[in-house]
């Protein structure tokens, strides 16, 4: 039987250009999508762009466009966002595509035809930036006596036709589903803020707007325009297939993990199982809510002049150090602090000194006296063989439990105990000093490490892809014995390995 992985990152809204929040959620998508190829799966995996709304409308007058040009130049950025922070994305779907529009229409019309929408008048706050109405009971005082969303974003009472969900009457059920997939919302934190705003009482939701036009008209209605959410939460449907259910991609619905930032996990936790259970369709599997990014201390903002392009951080890091430094740095799900100092700091002392050097002396070593070939497997292991060798070969098992929590951070720390172990391995056994007292036990030696190094750089292929797939190639390992699975087949000996070179220099700020 197939075993299929569908994962998403959310669809991006198109009103600015990608920072670093954006590429933190890529890329955590991404490690857990390449895990799932290694570990045999099928995986889909999904990224995009949501480009509709009154935001979008207000962003491209003010850029002097109109909403369609507007929106393509920016989907565009965000496409090189995720391509230059190494994304192995499946599809790319942008909310403007005919196949949405069409996917849109079906799911309203369906929800028409169970009874969950009906015509009235909305009259309540409404959050521009947000995209998002809010009850008079989540207001915040603002300065000056003004009233502010939780956000911090403005509000402004808005009166006027409108279609709405009745969300009202999925509040008991939306609880009970709760109860019965205790998983679904993660982190604990955010799946306490989901209950508790449930168990206060749900309104019926506004899911139509009649002020402006940049959205795709209700069905039969033209004078509105769907809600914007609920168009941009029915992509990770549409690139499914939906409403063609003899599409091959369908065989992935429902979604195995929605990724968003903290923020939309209201949207994507209550109202889009609600939409999708109202329109007999299954909800996905789990939501992972995880936190910001704030800048050397300070909330990243426009006035400010902090926020981060992930693609400068690349031209001067590299994309792999800067990939294993967001997901390294704090647990996933938590808030996390970006500094400069802090990312050299990961760079050089694990990067280049823990694992890029284990891999320099143990490679050089084999170069200067295997005859560059990988040596045979000991024939008489010691404890200490056994005991590095036995601790490496468990970490597919262990990070498949951390991952699928995932739990990064800590993935990445049972990498580096190993890592560390085989440091300490290459100290105590001196190999260097081997060569001129028992030649075949350094062989031995040396074979225990590139068996470890090749575990090491499998399991971290996924956070570091291009780095390791060097460290696989200076240890033989062909392209088609790169998954967990073939961990299984040790190499033969004598396989040719080309000279070795350094992976990760150390990093130096320029004077």
């Amino acid at each position: 039987m197939t075993k299929r992985y569908y994962i998403t990152t959310p669809i991006y809204y198109v009103n600015g250009a990608p920072h670093i929040g954006h590429a933190y959620t890529t890329i955590a998508a991404d490690v857990l999508a390449r895990w799932k190829r290694l570990a045999g799966y099928d995986v889909f995996f999904l990224t995009g762009t949501d480009e509709h709304g009154q935001k979008v409308e207000k962003a491209a007058a003010e850029a002097g466009l109109d909403p369609q040009s507007f929106t393509d130049r920016v989907a565009a950025d965000f496409r090189d966002m995720a391509a230059r922070m190494g994304a192995s994305n499946d599809d790319f779907i942008r909310t403007t595509e005919p196949r949405h529009r069409h996917a849109c229409s079906v799911l309203w019309q369906r929800l028409v035809e169970r009874g969950e929408i009906y015509l009235g008048e909305y009259q309540g706050w409404y959050a521009v930036r947000d995209e998002a109405f809010y009850n008079e009971s989540e207001l915040v005082p603002g300065p000056d006596g003004t009233r502010l969303a939780p956000s911090g974003a403005p509000v402004e009472w808005v009166r006027e036709p409108s279609y709405f969900f009745r969300l009202s009457a999925w509040q008991d059920r939306m609880l009970a589903f709760y109860a019965e997939n205790p998983d679904f919302i993660l982190p604990l934190s955010r799946r306490n803020e989901l209950l508790s705003f449930v168990r206060t009482g749900l309104s019926d939701l506004s899911i139509s707007r009649a002020s402006f036009r940049w959205g795709i008209p209700v069905p039969g209605d033209p004078a509105h325009v769907m809600y914007v959410w609920l168009d941009a939460l029915a992509n990770y449907i549409t690139a499914a297939g939906f409403p063609d259910e003899a599409d091959p991609r369908w065989a992935f619905w429902p979604a195995d993990l929605h990724l968003v930032g903290k923020e939309i996990a209201r949207f994507h936790a209550l109202y889009w199982p609600a939409f999708l259970m109202a329109a007999g369709l299954a909800p996905p599997k789990r939501v992972f809510a995880h936190g910001w990014w704030t800048v050397e201390g300070e909330k990243m903002s426009k006035s400010l002049g902090n926020v981060i392009d992930p693609r400068d951080l690349l031209a001067r890091f590299g994309l792999d150090p800067v990939r294993y430094f967001l997901l390294r740095e704090v647990p996933f799900g938590n808030d996390g602090d970006f500094s400069r100092r802090a990312l050299i700091t990961r760079m050089n002392v694990e990067l280049a000194n823990d694992l890029g050097n284990l891999a320099q002396r143990s490679l050089s070593l084999i170069a200067r006296h295997c005859a560059a070939t990988l040596p045979a497997l000991p024939k008489s292991p010691t404890d200490a063989d056994n005991t590095l060798l036995s601790a490496a070969a468990a970490l597919p098992r262990d990070l498949a439990g951390a991952l699928d929590r995932l739990a990064f951070s800590e993935a990445l720390d049972e990498i580096w105990k190993i890592v560390r172990a085989a440091n300490a391995y290459i100290d105590h056994q001196a190999p260097w000093a081997l060569r001129r007292t028992d030649p075949p036990r350094m062989a031995a030696v040396l074979r225990v490490l590139a068996d470890v190094l090749r575990i090491i750089a499998t399991v971290l292929s996924p956070f570091m892809p291009e780095s390791m797939a060097r460290m696989l190639d200076q240890l033989g390992v062909p392209p088609s014995a790169r998954d967990l699975a073939a961990l299984a087949v040790p190499l033969p000996a004598g396989t040719p390995l080309p000279p070795p070179q350094a992976v990760f220099p150390r990093f130096a700020e320029p004077a």
